[in-house]
């Protein structure tokens, strides 16, 4: 790894984390206009074609061309991701910004978790890292009378099946290009979200026209630019330093939910999410190996 690129990529990690803190609050403001499912399924598709530049781009150089492992994956991760989104994007009409953000960040805690079961090893700071977060969770979603909001409940489910969802990206990133994957899992995402919205909303041309602007913040900046800003930026960052980049989606979702949403964090919120933020930054730094002195 080339040391001098590493603060530029780390300044691309942190522009991705940015925008897509950012996107909870154009996610929430899109259902003013349009139904869940409804906002999902154009978002994707423009994230979709959005990525078509770049994988055009990548072909002049590699040659890169279709095949039965991309169309797999595709859908595979796509279906995945239909899930995982409608769930967050479902949920954020019950809960605010801040919570959605910190409780689908929850999924760094889950990946290395998830990943003992296809034998993956993790240490030490992972179960620390976790035990953190849940304290955490408590204090941001668990009420006085040991009830939780159903809106939070969608978003923990949800965060379950966006590890099970990148588990699933690493995968297949290895047998096919990203990029090629990345549109075809969003083209997947958006056509069934779509068709799930034609069954169960009454999407309209009024209503999407009214909401363009959290679609193609939404599409252009949060499925489209953010991504090729982490393809790019995690070429030449650390991995536990990218990861502890991107978590910070959450704190600019909470920031995006006061300043846009005028959401309020009581003190038991807030300090849910610093345990929260705590915990997804413990679980990825490595703890020192501890040597045996000679004797």
């Amino acid at each position: 790894m080339d040391k001098h690129h590493t603060p530029l990529a780390n300044g691309l990690l942190l522009s991705a984390a940015i925008i897509w803190g950012f996107g909870f609050v154009a996610q929430r403001l899109g259902m003013e206009h349009m139904g869940p499912h409804t906002f999902n399924g154009l978002r994707f598709l423009l994230g979709s074609l959005s990525l078509l530049p770049l994988i055009w781009w990548f072909s002049r150089s590699s040659g890169l061309q279709p095949s039965l492992p991309l169309f797999i994956g595709g859908v595979a991760t796509g279906s995945l991701l239909f899930i995982a989104a409608s769930l967050q994007q479902v949920g954020l009409q019950y809960t605010t910004v801040a919570n959605a953000g910190f409780i689908t960040g929850f999924y760094l805690i889950l990946v290395p978790i998830l990943g003992l079961v296809i034998k993956h090893k993790t240490g030490l700071n992972t179960w620390m890292g976790a035990i953190i977060t849940l304290v955490g969770l408590y204090f941001l979603s668990i009420k006085d009378n040991f009830t939780m909001g159903y809106g939070d409940l969608l978003q923990i489910i949800g965060a379950l099946f966006w590890a099970i969802h990148l588990l699933t990206i690493d995968h297949f990133s290895h047998r096919v290009n990203p990029v090629q994957l990345a549109s075809l899992q969003f083209f997947i995402c958006g056509l069934l979200s779509f068709t799930v919205a034609l069954f169960i909303e009454q999407p309209t041309l009024e209503n999407i026209t009214a909401g363009w602007g959290a679609l193609v913040y939404s599409g252009l900046m949060s499925v489209g630019l953010a991504y090729t800003l982490q393809v790019i930026g995690q070429r030449n960052a650390h991995p536990s330093h990218a990861a502890i980049i991107l978590s910070l989606e959450a704190v600019f979702a909470a920031v995006g939910g006061v300043l846009f949403l005028n959401e309020y964090l009581d003190q038991r919120a807030l300090l849910g999410c610093g345990l929260m933020l705590a915990g997804m930054l413990i679980s990825q730094i490595p703890l020192p190996k501890l040597k045996r002195a000679n004797t």
